[in-house]
């Protein structure tokens, strides 16, 4: 019996389709005349299983296991080939059969091995880091899949890996790319007309404040016709399992960072195709235009900002933030007076998830550029000091801090302080900092720290306390509860400025910008969690702010809902409910409500994980519109699309049209990838 085996087990899943899972047995023959034997199940990403015990016979073989609880019993072919039986396991009896092979397989460059046992306990279905669950990487393309591991989000990770072994996984989850697509055929005409003076929203929050607030003129329609908006062309993007960024709408243009990794130039009453850029790396910002309209700024998830024309999209300039390795921008820049002001954040939280990584040494940072040229005129650290030695962990890695309070959103400029306000994200590792979890008022000129108000001290935390290996995940860790949100920054009665916040945490904060950022209310709305509370913002229209709350859980009918607070006082005046999901039973649904809000007057417009979208009465929470965005559409790029989960880039109100971008891939979300415009009765 001697020898290597293998075979495949037909494993039934329940309902869905049947599963194919490798089998290795490797037996070895003892000195003493007895056998021993290990077990390899490449595709559940384990080698060397122990056998329990193992009988032979001339004819026959059966062996137990302990982990998994299974047992095989077989019996040996005429030639001595193959092992021909029953395999055992959870009440199931599978029928297979082990042929003799020559060798062992190497399973150092196997896709699946490799999945399975570095990437599937954080893709596991309803996993606590929200990563996209398999089935959702089975949509992606191959070189998307690379392209995470290799340089986007998934490069902590994948830093881990060889080249080959990340081409491994790529090529065992992705489906080959679609022929390259073309914009010829949804080009614009040559002739068509310039970009004008049409009512815009530029950038994240529309504004310097961050209010994501639409005046009537601006937004084009009111409560009275939300009734009757319609779709009234959809954009697909190829190969993409997100829709990209939030819409900037300048001068009847869209300038939007898409899901494919382009960034398009499109018309927003039609959808032809201007121009498109293909950035180094993928962006996912919204994108800030010139007041001239000859230029727009972006970031991109490698720190790097860009400058490109508006009327062509060629390069002006390109900068590189900073040169830690899993730096990354995903805030919209903001541009004041000459000077671009970019947020970075970091994906290293992810690379402490490998007990062999020093974590951690990244520290958030404000970046003011010159935006003719993209020379640094300063950088504006949110932790003071470079990280320091602090301890070994589990495995003799070093362990270093401060690290992170990455500045994940847009910063919020106030001209009257000349001051910017910016949200800061949690720390990485020991020890924690003073600036973590915090609003920081920056100078706009020299980028000196005015003050800083932190909200949740002591909030030390990374991916790794998730994992299986604990060992970079620091002691007694903290919520995750970052201020992710921009600041918004408003005018009460008498003439009061208050910086409303919102954070993970589920409390929402109004502090005074004249007194160091003292509290004047607190108001919390929601559990908050590391997948909870407020994430990417609210929206402030005249003495009312609205949040959606997220506080994302497994159960896919908890969470969500949105609320009304006073301004001045943060008192809540209403609050709505989510309704139960549709989508009950599909991989990624929720009622969760992460996406930023918008207003417009009298209407407060929300996005949900169970791809709708909505629209909300200001006066009581009533809801006045919902369109299920998560389902099929013809596009006018001619490209297969559709929409799922509403996430990071919230709807976008201009020139009468209501644009959102449906599918959300990265956080467990339900795939998408398309853009969706909407006008009154579809005109």
């Amino acid at each position: 019996m001697a020898g290597i085996w293998q075979g495949t087990l037909h494993v039934r899943e329940g309902n869905g389709p049947d599963s194919d899972f490798r089998v290795v047995l490797r037996i070895s023959s003892q000195p003493n005349g007895s056998s021993v034997a290990t077990l390899d199940s490449p595709d559940a990403g384990r080698l060397g299983i122990s056998i329990k015990s193992l009988k032979t016979d001339d004819t026959s073989l059966s062996l137990e296991l302990d982990d998994p609880k299974a047992s095989f019993s077989g019996r040996l072919s005429a030639d001595r080939a193959a092992l021909t039986g029953e395999w055992r396991q959870q009440g199931q009896t599978i029928p297979i059969t082990l042929k003799r092979v020559p060798e062992a397989p190497d399973f150092a460059q196997d896709g699946s091995y490799l999945f399975q046992s570095r990437c599937a306990s954080c893709h596991a279905p309803f996993n606590p880091v929200r990563a996209p669950w398999p089935n959702t990487l089975k949509l992606m393309t191959r070189p998307a899949i690379l392209n995470a591991l290799e340089s986007g989000k998934m490069s902590a990770v994948g830093s881990a890996l060889s080249h080959e072994q990340r081409v491994a996984i790529a090529n065992y989850l992705g489906v080959q790319p679609l022929p390259e697509q073309t914009t010829s055929a949804n080009a614009c005409a040559k002739d068509s007309v310039p970009m004008g003076n049409s009512p815009s929203w530029n950038g994240w929050g529309v504004d310097l404040s961050n209010s994501r607030f639409q005046t009537l003129e601006s937004a084009g329609f009111d409560k009275s016709q939300v009734s009757r908006l319609r779709l009234k062309w959809a954009f697909g993007y190829p190969g993409a399992t997100s829709a990209g960024g939030p819409p900037t709408i300048v001068g009847g243009r869209i300038f939007v960072a898409g899901g494919d990794g382009r960034i398009y130039s499109l018309d927003m009453r039609s959808g032809c195709v201007h121009w498109s850029f293909l950035p180094a790396a993928t962006a996912r910002a919204a994108i800030t235009v010139s007041p001239d309209g000859s230029t727009a700024y972006f970031g991109e998830i490698q720190a790097r900002a860009y400058a490109i024309k508006t009327s062509d999209g060629s390069l002006l300039w390109k900068t590189d933030l900073d040169h830690h390795p899993f730096a990354m921008i995903t805030g919209a820049p903001k541009l004041y007076a000459g000077k671009l002001y970019v947020p970075v954040s970091s994906a290293e939280e992810l690379a402490a998830t490998n007990p062999k990584y020093p974590c951690c040494t990244f520290r958030g940072s404000i970046n003011a550029l010159d935006a003719s040229t993209g020379t640094l005129l300063w950088q504006a650290y949110t932790i003071p000091a470079a990280a320091q030695l602090s301890a070994k962990n589990a495995v003799g890695t070093d362990m270093l801090g401060p690290s992170g309070a990455g500045v994940w959103s847009s910063p919020t400029i106030d001209p009257v302080r000349h001051a910017l306000y910016v949200g800061t994200g949690d720390n990485y590792s020991d020890p924690a900092s003073a600036t973590s979890d915090a609003v920081i008022a920056i100078d706009l000129d020299t980028g000196k720290m005015l003050w800083t108000k932190q909200l949740t001290a002591d909030d030390r935390f990374n991916v790794a306390c998730f994992s299986p290996d604990k060992s970079n995940c620091p002691k007694n860790p903290g919520g995750d509860f970052d201020v992710g949100a921009p600041p918004i920054l408003r005018t009460l009665k008498g003439e009061k400025n208050l910086l409303v916040v919102g954070q993970k945490s589920g409390v929402v904060y109004g502090l005074d910008p004249d007194a160091q950022g003292a509290t004047v209310w607190q108001s919390r709305i929601g559990k908050g969690g590391a997948l909870g509370g407020i994430e990417f913002g609210g929206a402030a229209a005249d003495s009312q702010v609205y949040f959606p709350l997220s506080d994302w859980s497994p159960d896919p009918k908890a969470g969500g809902g949105i609320f009304a607070l006073d301004l001045a006082s943060g008192k809540q005046i209403w609050s709505t409910r989510a309704p139960e999901p549709a989508c009950l039973g599909k991989p990624g649904c929720s009622a969760a409500q992460p996406a930023p809000a918008t207003a417009i007057r009298g209407v407060v417009f929300s996005g949900s994980l169970d791809g709708h979208l909505r629209a909300y009465d200001a006066l009581d929470g009533k809801i006045l519109w919902d369109f299920d965005t998560a389902r099929d559409f013809h596009t006018v790029n001619g490209l297969p699309a559709h929409g799922g989960s509403l996430n990071y880039a919230g709807p976008v109100v201009a020139g009468g049209m209501l644009f959102v971008p449906s599918g959300y891939s990265i956080n467990a979300g339900m795939p998408g990838n398309v853009l969706l415009a909407f006008s009154v009765d579809g005109k």
